[in-house]
């Protein structure tokens, strides 16, 4: 471990003078990029010096103890190297999960995409549901929400809404909400008080850079139409709305958010790229099938991992068979509790694997 610790700090300094070259400043995607490794380890590097600072400490206390006499003096410091040496096993524990293999989307931003499924209006509701959980969600961490595209339902729901979503963590703590969203309510067209069964899909893509996927031009067909709003008012008179077509894929992706048909298309290839770098990442995940069973979900679309239970204000998280009776509290974006645990869980199956 120590050999790693000692190669990641020397990457860093490489790094920071990287960094302070002018023709590194002045080539956007080379900068962007090692800033972002920068920013990676230097948690890791942090700690590392900590590590070796309390080893000095206790190599000097060792020393002091060899030409202490007085006993008394020689029991403090004792205690003291009893204390270093606690202090020393833990950041050795945090470095072994420091140095875990990352994900390699980690640090990404993300288009966050939720579909209505079985259960008609009441799934379409409940997308709504979770939108505006997100958005809450979201908006607590200090990050950027942007609208891409939506279908709205008459009575307030939504078939299918697209966003992204912009800022540090943003991916490695929505990366867990991928699959499937169970919700058991009463209605409020039900008149006979039946609790009801409805299911929305939630699919978290991390962004692609534009080096990351290639998108031939002559892969796509663009059409333009005209915009209409979020609840079918006309916003546009001009054909500023975009529907793309990936014709190697089928891939068809709209946006009519902005009034710029520029706009709107810049918007529309982001979720395309999205969408193509996800097909390429389940194939690599398909190839490394030991460790996926050992994560706490693989992101697929068609795997359950919620329950959200009306009438028991509860919401279970069946990867992990957590269970918290704060549903409202939920719904208004406090996700902290499941997504820590969801995260410690994470952490705990890549260290069995490690050891193993």
């Amino acid at each position: 471990m120590e050999d790693r610790l000692r190669e990641i700090a020397g990457r860093y300094a490489e790094i920071e003078d990287q960094l302070a070259r002018p023709e590194v400043i002045r080539d956007n995607n080379r900068f962007r990029e090692l800033t972002r490794e920068h920013a990676q380890i230097r948690p890791i590097v942090a700690k590392y010096e900590e590590y070796r600072r309390v080893q000095r400490e206790l190599a000097e206390s060792e020393e002091v103890l060899k030409d202490e006499k007085d006993e008394e003096m020689r029991e403090m410091v004792r205690s003291e190297m009893a204390l270093l040496g606690d202090r020393l096993d833990a950041l050795d524990a945090e470095l072994m999960v420091l140095l875990l293999p990352r994900d390699p989307n980690s640090g990404k931003n993300i288009i966050m995409e939720i579909r209505a499924g079985t259960g008609g209006e009441e799934a379409a509701l409940f997308a709504a549901d979770l939108f505006r959980m997100y958005s809450r969600y979201i908006d607590d961490q200090g990050w950027r929400l942007e609208f891409i595209d939506g279908n709205p339902t008459g009575i307030g729901g939504y078939k299918e809404v697209v966003f992204s979503v912009s800022g540090a963590g943003a991916y490695d703590n929505l990366k867990y909400e991928s699959g499937v969203h169970r919700v058991q309510r009463i209605p409020s067209t039900e008149s006979g008080g039946r609790i009801h069964t409805s299911a929305v899909t939630v699919a978290v893509l991390p962004e692609a850079e534009e080096s990351d996927i290639v998108i031939d031009p002559g892969d796509l067909r663009i059409d333009v139409y005209r915009s209409t709003g979020h609840g079918g008012q006309s916003v546009n008179t001009t054909d500023s709305a975009v529907r793309i077509t990936h014709i190697p894929t089928g891939m068809v992706v709209t946006c009519q958010d902005e009034k710029s048909q520029l706009k709107n298309k810049t918007k529309a290839l982001k979720v395309l790229r999205a969408r193509l770098f996800e097909n390429m990442e389940r194939e690599r995940l398909e190839k490394e099938a030991r460790e996926k069973r050992s994560q706490v979900g693989s992101g697929d679309r068609s795997e359950r991992i919620r329950t959200y239970n009306f009438p028991q204000s509860r919401v279970t998280d069946h990867r992990i068979g957590l269970t918290v009776h704060a549903l409202e509290s939920f719904l208004e974006g406090d996700l902290d509790t499941v997504i820590d645990a969801l995260k410690r869980h994470d952490v705990e199956q890549k260290l069995k694997t490690a050891v193993g």
